[in-house]
């Protein structure tokens, strides 16, 4: 019960009949430039987080005050911020 080269040849057939050769090559431009794009795009886009990744410099240390975490002098009490 599958599809026999036949069945695939008349199916072609009449794609072609409905479509036309010419809409037919465009669609297979598309479909090709699209694809293309998409490949660009992945490749762009590894490039520029592997290049981001191999520019990044460690910063610099930051001095500690005794028995206070660098992090407790950053952060920033947001509710504290809007209640007031």
């Amino acid at each position: 019960m599958g599809l026999s080269t036949t069945h695939l040849i008349i199916f072609l057939v009449i794609i072609i009949v409905i479509f036309g050769t010419k809409k037919l090559r465009n669609i297979g431009s598309d479909l090709g430039g699209a694809v293309k794009g998409f490949k660009d795009g992945i490749k762009d886009g590894s490039d520029k987080a592997a290049d981001a990744a191999t520019t990044a410099t460690p910063a610099a240390p930051m001095q500690q005050v005794a028995g206070a975490p660098a992090a407790v002098k950053e952060t920033i009490d947001v509710e504290a911020k809007t209640k007031a």
